[in-house]
This record gives structure tokens, C-alpha cells and sequence, in this order.
């Protein structure tokens, strides 16, 4: 892999419905999609651009704006199929149509199984942290949790979505969250509070507490890789095994030192690998 500063171009697809999805490329070769957990777009997340360039001596590392997000537009109203839609229609038009590896950061790697198992064609799916919870390890989140969402977002009040996020999903103390609102990057946050919801829809029920469905995900036929730090939070960790448990064809790997916010140095040798079926 190349440790220097590798040249990226800019580009836009067309989903199926009209949408424009923007998206950031680095490099030629079998393509590496990555496919951002809630809140979170090319902005926002500069470690996602340092892994594409480690990884661009070989591959094709395309990291998109999921839709409402960012340089891509949202077209109302919406359903997770779009966003199935829009990965496809990066894998054609991004990464021309290549048998593309999908690597999916924390709820971003539900977006990554649900669109494997609709039939958006992935040649391997690598998944960092999706956050299930199948257990007592942590809080499910609340049933209501996307109607809130909604709600929130209907009624003017962005940044109460953005704080049931943060202490439902991501389980911040509700002291720490309020102290957030006056910081410089909350605005920012408030952007993008209308698509929380939209990760709420793709975690679907594996955040309740409760075993994973036998159906969930059991058309997923291809190599997947589930990963997690060994510096983590102990209930991801735990999520994360579970993911791995319910999927036949997946292997659990921890990566060490590493936490739900990995570093590129960390993780870009281990996709590396991956990508290339090893």
C-alpha cells in the first residue's frame, strides 16, 4: 500500500430516482465502496479520505455522500430502497461496475447488508462496529426512536433529533449532549438531523434487544468480514460478534488498539487483505 498523498476526483451518479449522489474517488482497480454510519459524510469524517489513499495503489476506494447529506441532494419521500439504489448506482457509475468490495462504518454496515440482501451486486461486504443489540449488554434502542426522529425533525426542533441520536443510539450522557448545543460543529450536525431517521429505518429491529431475525440478512451469500477494535466499547464489540454469529459466510476479526473510531493505518491493511480475498 502507498503511504503518500494519492490525487482523488470529484464526480456525481444518478440514483433511480433522479437523486444526484456525490462522491469523492481515489486510485484504479477492483472498487471499495465506503458507505458512512448516521450523521456522518465526506466532510465530517477525514479518515475515511487518509484509508482511501493507503488503499489507492490498488484499488478504487469510492466514499460517497449518502443521500441528504453533504454534495448529494434527497428526493422525498423516503424509503431504504433508495439508498439500496443509490449504492448501485455508485458501484455502476463510480466504480464501473466492477464486483466492488462494500466496507460499512458502524450503522452504515446495516445500509451494506440490507442492500446485499436486495440484490445490489457486492462482490464481498467488510463491516466495522454495526452496532446491534441482541442482548442486555447495553439499552435497546426505544421503539418509538424513529417516530421521534421524525417528529422532532417535523416540528423545527433538528437539534432534539440530533440529542435522542446521541444518548438513545450512540448512549452519551443527556449532561454531556446539552453541553454540545452551543459548540461550533452542532449546526452541522442539525444539517443532517433529517437523515438520522434514515439509519433508524436500516437498523430496523437489530437494536432491540432481542436475537437477530433467522430472515435478517439470509440471502447475504457472500464473504463478509465483521470488525472491531479491542479498545472499543464492550457492548459494539458484542454487537458485532453477534452480526458475525447470525451471518454463515462472515469471520470475525479484532483489530487491536483500535475503538469505534478507527485510524486509516489500523484499517486499510486489513481491507486491504480482505478486498484481495485473503
Amino acid at each position: 500500500m502507498s503511504e503518500g498523498t494519492a490525487a482523488s476526483t470529484e464526480g456525481t451518479v444518478t440514483s433511480a430516482d433522479g437523486t444526484t449522489i456525490a462522491y469523492t474517488a481515489w486510485g484504479e482497480g477492483d472498487p471499495i465502496v465506503i458507505v458512512d454510519g448516521a450523521t456522518a459524510h465526506r466532510a465530517t469524517t477525514p479518515e475515511n479520505a487518509q484509508t482511501a489513499e493507503l488503499l489507492a495503489a490498488e484499488f478504487r476506494v469510492i466514499n460517497y455522500d449518502r443521500r441528504g447529506r453533504g454534495g448529494s441532494g434527497d428526493t422525498a419521500p423516503y424509503a431504504v430502497e433508495r439508498e439500496f439504489e443509490d449504492l448501485a448506482a455508485i458501484i455502476e457509475g463510480a466504480g464501473g461496475g466492477r464486483p466492488a468490495t462494500v466496507f460499512g462504518w458502524s450503522s452504515g454496515g446495516f445500509l451494506a447488508l440490507n442492500a446485499a440482501q436486495a440484490g445490489v451486486p457486492v462482490a464481498r461486504l467488510a463491516l466495522f462496529e454495526p452496532p446491534a443489540v441482541v442482548d442486555d449488554s447495553r439499552p435497546p434502542l426505544p421503539s418509538d426512536y424513529v417516530e421521534r426522529l421524525d417528529a422532532a425533525v417535523a416540528e423545527g426542533r433538528p437539534g432534539d433529533a440530533v440529542a435522542l441520536f446521541m444518548t438513545a443510539a450512540a448512549m452519551m450522557p443527556e449532561e454531556a449532549v446539552e453541553g454540545m448545543r452551543g459548540s461550533d460543529f452542532w449546526p452541522a450536525l442539525e444539517a443532517v438531523a433529517p437523515t438520522i431517521a434514515y439509519d433508524g429505518r436500516n437498523v430496523g429491529d437489530a437494536m432491540s434487544g432481542r436475537p437477530l431475525r433467522a430472515d435478517r440478512w439470509d440471502k447475504v451469500r457472500v464473504p463478509v468480514l465483521v470488525l472491531h477494535g479491542t479498545d472499543t466499547w464492550p457492548a459494539l464489540a458484542a454487537g458485532a460478534k453477534a452480526v458475525a454469529d447470525h451471518l454463515p459466510t462472515a469471520t470475525l476479526k479484532a483489530i487491536p488498539g483500535e475503538n469505534h473510531g478507527t485510524t486509516a493505518p489500523a484499517l486499510a491493511p486489513v481491507l486491504a487483505a480482505f478486498a484481495k480475498g485473503a
